[in-house]
């Protein structure tokens, strides 16, 4: 994966350990990896993928799996390391996303021995989670991100935990962002939508909680829900909407990405409760077409949806709020413009692809620099 670069371009490695840029099922992960790329490839960077390998460890009592998987990264590693002698090592390897689940084994090692800088983004540490395997995980996650050239945080609050635990660590904020030169046309529409896939956990948790907020709106209330996404646990979220009108309900199932943007333009309201979100790239999406956000002010939500100006956050739990809110937005049609609006401007200052290039331009030539100096 590589793209047209300038000439004074670096050339970078780049790998995601949980989900590769390439793997079939759609995710945030997946997309986040591929935005970074982009924004690299935009700044006149050439990217490579290194490494599909998944180091994905969710049962911290399995030993073997971790053996297995540091087995296959040292096979890896050694590849790698064939492929850099005989064509040159890049200028720098940037891993997405490290944490206990799902350790970075190839490049801090690749790095060190190239004499080359390795920077994270979006790195994270538990100090829950040193149990079983994850507390030999977690120390690699941990030494690694010690000694990173730098490690790009996607929130504030994930900047704030690395900066706890590891006060000499190199940290800055680099915003999420999304691939946008120009905004889509405003939204039109009247309805509720959301966009996400149908899967166990988090995201179960927030469609269990959406389902509640709907069984709240007053009667007499004028709404429909767009619903975009699929996934495993499909049967179980299709059951927690048993009891409303299903009129009121348009399940679209897994979507192309290019037709997301149609979907949310037919609504009004971008309503996810938002269940341990990191950020939430839908909530940019949403924005970005001129849609306030209903959603918890939990997690990393606040990150990206400002509090009474692009959306309104509630407590976590307050199903009856949520409910308020979103009858309180579909019944001011002034407010929502006003709202509109705003979201529409936040993205465009704060989370286009040309500022995240720019700045991630300066961060990888900044760490190079300092690796050779």
């Amino acid at each position: 994966m590589s793209g047209s670069a300038r000439s004074d371009g670096l050339r970078v490695a780049f790998y995601a350990p949980l989900k590769s840029p390439r793997h079939p099922v759609p995710s945030g992960d997946r997309l986040m990896a591929r935005l970074l790329i982009a924004a690299l490839e935009r700044a006149g960077h050439r990217v490579t993928l290194v490494s599909e390998l998944r180091a994905f460890l969710p049962d911290p009592n399995d030993a073997p799996a971790l053996a297995a998987l540091e087995d296959a990264a040292a096979q890896e590693r050694a590849r790698i390391a064939r492929d850099w002698a005989r064509e040159g090592a890049p200028d720098a390897f940037l891993c997405y996303h490290p944490y206990y689940k799902s350790p970075d084994l190839l490049g801090p090692p690749l790095a060190a021995a190239a004499g080359i800088p390795w920077l994270s983004a979006e790195a994270s540490l538990s100090a829950r989670r040193d149990h079983g395997i994850w507390a030999a995980t977690q120390g690699t996650v941990r030494a690694a991100l010690a000694g990173a050239a730098m490690n790009l945080c996607l929130t504030r609050r994930d900047r704030a935990g690395l900066q706890a635990a590891l006060p000499a660590a190199r940290t800055c904020h680099l915003p999420p962002f999304l691939e946008l030169d120009d905004l889509p046309p405003p939204a039109t529409g009247t309805g509720l939508v959301c966009v996400a896939m149908m899967r166990r956990g988090d995201k179960l948790d927030s469609y269990r909680d959406l389902a509640q907020v709907l069984h709240r709106l007053p009667p007499g209330t004028d709404w429909t829900l767009t619903i975009v996404g699929d996934g495993p646990a499909r049967a179980e979220v299709q059951a927690l909407f048993a009891g409303l009108d299903p009129r009121r309900l348009d399940w679209q199932g897994a979507v192309a990405p290019e037709a997301v943007g149609a979907l949310l333009s037919r609504a009004a309201l971008y309503l996810w409760p938002g269940c341990g979100e990191a950020y939430g790239l839908a909530y940019l999406e949403a924005q970005a077409v001129g849609l306030p956000v209903l959603a918890w002010d939990t997690a990393g939500v606040p990150e990206v949806v400002r509090q009474g100006e692009t959306g309104i956050l509630v407590a976590p739990g307050d199903h009856a709020a949520l409910a308020a809110a979103v009858t309180g937005l579909l019944g001011d049609p002034a407010q929502r413009a006003t709202m509109a609006a705003a979201a529409r401007r936040a993205v465009t200052e704060r989370h286009r692809i040309g500022a995240a290039a720019a700045r991630l331009d300066v961060i990888l030539r900044a760490a190079v620099a300092r690796r050779a100096a």
